[in-house]
C-alpha cells in the first residue's frame, strides 16, 4: 500500500442493514473450529442422519466455503483423515459443488435459462403472485414448508432437506417458475452461490441435470419422515400443528393449515405424483 494511505476496518454487524438476525459468526478461525467440531461429533452419523430437520447435524460449513474462509480441499482432506461412511458422504456433497461450477462454466446461460427445457408454462398473474408472496413469507399453511422458509429469513441459512422441500413445493405444487425461488434464496442465503443455487433449483424443478424430472416431494410425507415429532416446526413455526389439517393436505386444494394463506388452485396444469427424494445435491 502506498505510504500515507490507510484502509478502513471491516464494518460492524450492527452497522450493516438487512442482516439476518440469527446469522452465524464468520471468519477462518470459526470455520476451522466448526469443521473440527462437526467431524468429531456428527460426521459418523452424517450418511444416515443428514436429512433430520430437527437434529441439525449437517456441517453448516457452506457460508465459510462460499466466502473462502474455509478451503474445500482442506475440508476433503480432514474428512478423509477422519474416515468412515459419513465422511465419504460429506465429500460427495462437496463434489456436487464442483460439478455445478463446471456446468455453469461450460454453459453460463443456465444461470437464468433452463439447462434442459421442458416447455413449462409456469403460472402467472395476480393469483400466482399472491401464492409466491405467501411462499416467501412462510405462510403456505404447510408447516414444514413454512418452518424452513422462516429459518431462512432468521438465519440466512436453511437446512438442506428444507431447501429441497421448499423448492419442490414452489415448482411442483404451486407450479411457479424456479427463477422466482432462486432469486429469493440468493437474496437471503449467506451461502448464496450462483452455480449451486441456480443449478440445484433447476435440478428440483426438472429442468436441470437429472434423469427424473417429474419427481415431486410430498410436503406432508416429508414432514412426517424428517420431522416426525414436529420439533423443527415448533422451533420455526410455533403456531402451526406438526402436520396440516386433513382438508389441507392436497396441494392446490385452495385450503391451508392453521395460520397460512389461502393458496389458489393450479388446476390448469397436469397433476404430478409425489415421490420421495433421497439425495441432496450439495445444498448444505
Amino acid at each position: 500500500m502506498p505510504s500515507g494511505l490507510r484502509s478502513d476496518g471491516p464494518p460492524s454487524r450492527a452497522s450493516v442493514a438487512d442482516v439476518s438476525e440469527g446469522l452465524a459468526k464468520g471468519g477462518e478461525t470459526t470455520a476451522r473450529r466448526r469443521l473440527g467440531a462437526w467431524l468429531s461429533r456428527h460426521a459418523d452419523a452424517y450418511e444416515t442422519g443428514h436429512d433430520d430437520l430437527a437434529g441439525d447435524t449437517t456441517s453448516r460449513l457452506s457460508p465459510y466455503l462460499h466466502f473462502g474462509a474455509l478451503s474445500a480441499t482442506e475440508a476433503v482432506h480432514r474428512a478423509r483423515a477422519r474416515g468412515g461412511p459419513g465422511a465419504e458422504a460429506f465429500v460427495r456433497q462437496l463434489c456436487w459443488r464442483d460439478f455445478h461450477r463446471q456446468m455453469l462454466s461450460a454453459r453460463p446461460a443456465i444461470a437464468a435459462d433452463d439447462y434442459r427445457p421442458r416447455h413449462d408454462r409456469w403460472r402467472r398473474g395476480a393469483r400466482a403472485e399472491a401464492d409466491l408472496r405467501a411462499w416467501r413469507e412462510g405462510r403456505t399453511g404447510y408447516p414444514v414448508v413454512d418452518a424452513a422458509l422462516r429459518q431462512l429469513a432468521h438465519e440466512g441459512w436453511m437446512h438442506n432437506r428444507g431447501r429441497l422441500l421448499t423448492a419442490s413445493f414452489l415448482t411442483k405444487t404451486l407450479y411457479l417458475d424456479w427463477r422466482e425461488g432462486a432469486r429469493h434464496f440468493l437474496r437471503l442465503l449467506v451461502d448464496g452461490d450462483l452455480a449451486n443455487n441456480q443449478l440445484n433449483w433447476q435440478w428440483v424443478a426438472g429442468t436441470g441435470a437429472d434423469s427424473r424430472p417429474n419427481r415431486v416431494l410430498n410436503p406432508v410425507t416429508q414432514g412426517k419422515r424428517y420431522d416426525p415429532d414436529g420439533a423443527y416446526v415448533r422451533r420455526w413455526s410455533p403456531n402451526s400443528p406438526p402436520c396440516p389439517a386433513p382438508r389441507s393436505t392436497s396441494p392446490g386444494s385452495g385450503r391451508t393449515g392453521r395460520g397460512g394463506a389461502r393458496l389458489s388452485r393450479a388446476a390448469d396444469r397436469p397433476r404430478r405424483r409425489h415421490r420421495p427424494l433421497r439425495h441432496g445435491r450439495g445444498l448444505e
